[in-house]
């Protein structure tokens, strides 16, 4: 089933008993995140604070925090139907998402189908039951939370931010945390790397001078969430993508003030702008690595006008120390994707991980059918290189097709086994870093490190490597049914 508004989802979600309504008052000031962290981590369901305090609108919780969710926002499908969507946005070298069937008949004859999920606009849009400007907008209505003890001040943190640079069509659809400064003011966080930091890059060198449109999508429908998230290639716009993981074309709606187009079923929209040289310093806020970040000046969006649909609700989450956190579930999840990505310009891969636990991000584990010395190191670098994701991963660790990248005691047992510290350690010097990263020696600029743990072909030794143990199949097979046997006979004896 489709969805094309939150409460749709919603619905379903409660009907399936995945979805819990809080009755009792919740302070979004701490005792909010408490209770979801302390749910999430009990496979628990989404929580829907109906009395949160100090707000009339509802927040929401949780929403993410179990694979069962996910799948409910991808139309029923499997986790492992998002590595077919990855292969075919592997099949497009370069995905420029076609307005037409013309347009996809003349780019990709066999592809014609993906026309259907050009993006809709459509004149009405759930918001609009509520239309604020000016000194209307005021961001104190909303139950915005305060996640952890240290954190400055509160924080919008599930927030879709769209954007347009000068340089292409695509719209940009992605999550950035906002502190706001003010009843209309917000800080935009984002990394100089993410699409939104590189569109207002782009807009400041063709525009000098001129305010930078946004839109901030607050409670969209799941698929548009789901693909804000996601690894979508530059050239391929969100709205898109959702279209292929809900299975229909998104609904958008076209802000007349921005000339950008938003989710038509969000529950609340922020509209406005960034004014050249308008910055702050933002933070220190608790963070997915466990630790609260550093400081730092970022871009100060204007709010200039702010719709609600009637009783709206405001959706929010948390971000923990990974893999206790809702982002450290959509990130798992969404792995799927990288794994075709990666095949199409390296086919030799077999797997690939990135492990929750290491903040989701910034540990790649990947498998391979080796085949030269030297192989895994080009695996490294390739990574490295290949998808801006991946610019913050500071540990890559290859190991042969045989392990499985996704069972740490396999790896820790390859690592253990096939690695020298010296000869199989690939280090480089002053590379991007997050600079949430406090373990590097600077601010944004560190150091990688790459593991090979694979075994190792004449050039990169001398001495002959050993076989691994393996159990003979057909005794193995007969002593299993032995066993079967022998535990069968004894039951009644037992019983």
């Amino acid at each position: 089933m489709a969805f094309h508004d939150l409460r749709g989802f919603l619905l379903r979600l409660q009907a399936q008993g995945r979805l819990r309504r809080v009755a009792e008052p919740v302070d979004p000031d701490l005792e909010s995140t408490a209770l979801c962290q302390h749910v999430l981590q009990r496979q628990g369901p989404a929580l829907l604070f109906e009395r949160p305090k100090g707000s009339a609108q509802a927040l929401l919780g949780n929403l993410f925090g179990h694979r069962t969710r996910i799948e409910a926002a991808l139309a029923g499908r499997p986790l492992g139907s998002l590595r077919e969507l990855g292969e075919l946005l592997a099949a497009i070298k370069e995905p420029r998402w076609p307005s037409s069937l013309r347009g996809a008949l003349a780019a990709w004859p066999e592809l014609a189908q993906l026309a259907h999920v050009a993006p809709r606009r459509v004149e009405d849009a759930a918001f609009l039951d509520e239309v604020l400007a000016g000194d209307e907008v005021d961001l104190g209505r909303l139950p915005i939370q305060r996640c952890w003890p240290g954190d400055v001040d509160r924080l919008i943190t599930f927030g879709l931010v769209v954007t347009r640079g000068p340089r292409q069509p695509r719209q940009n659809v992605a999550v950035y945390r906002q502190q706001p400064i003010g009843r209309n003011r917000v800080i935009m966080r984002w990394l100089p790397h993410r699409g939104g930091a590189l569109d207002f890059a782009d807009w400041q060198a063709a525009h000098p001078g001129e305010p930078f449109p946004v839109l901030v999508a607050i409670g969209a429908d799941p698929a548009t969430m789901l693909a804000a998230v996601a690894p979508v290639p530059d050239t391929l716009s969100e709205y898109e993508f959702a279209g292929l993981l809900r299975g229909d074309r998104t609904r958008v709606w076209h802000s007349t003030l921005t000339g950008l187009d938003a989710p038509a079923g969000a529950e609340i929209l922020l509209e406005g702008f960034i004014h050249p040289g308008d910055t702050a310093l933002e933070g220190p806020f608790g963070d997915h690595t466990g630790y609260y970040n550093a400081q730092g000046t970022f871009p100060v969006f204007t709010i200039e006008r702010m719709s609600l649909r009637h009783g709206a609700i405001y959706h929010g989450s948390y971000m923990g120390r990974a893999p206790h956190d809702e982002p450290s579930v959509l990130a798992l999840a969404l792995n799927e994707l990288f794994v075709p990505i990666l095949r199409k310009v390296f086919p030799e891969i077999v797997d690939f991980h990135l492990p929750p636990e290491a903040c989701s991000y910034r540990v790649a584990v990947v498998s391979i059918r080796k085949q030269y010395p030297g192989h895994a190191r080009r695996i490294m670098m390739g990574l490295w290189s290949y998808l801006r994701q991946f610019t913050y991963t500071k540990f890559v660790i290859v190991t042969d097709e045989d392990i499985d990248v996704r069972d740490w005691a396999q790896v820790i047992w390859a690592v253990s086994t096939r690695v020298d510290p010296v000869r199989d350690t690939l280090l480089v010097d002053r590379t991007p870093i997050d600079y949430l990263d406090f373990s590097s020696p600077v601010p944004s600029l560190g150091s990688k490190m790459g593991l090979d743990a694979t075994r190792k072909l004449p050039g990169e030794t001398t001495r002959a490597w050993s076989e691994p143990i393996v159990p003979d199949a057909e005794v193995a097979r007969r002593m299993e049914a032995l066993w079967e046997r022998l535990a069968a006979e004894a039951a009644p004896a037992l019983s």
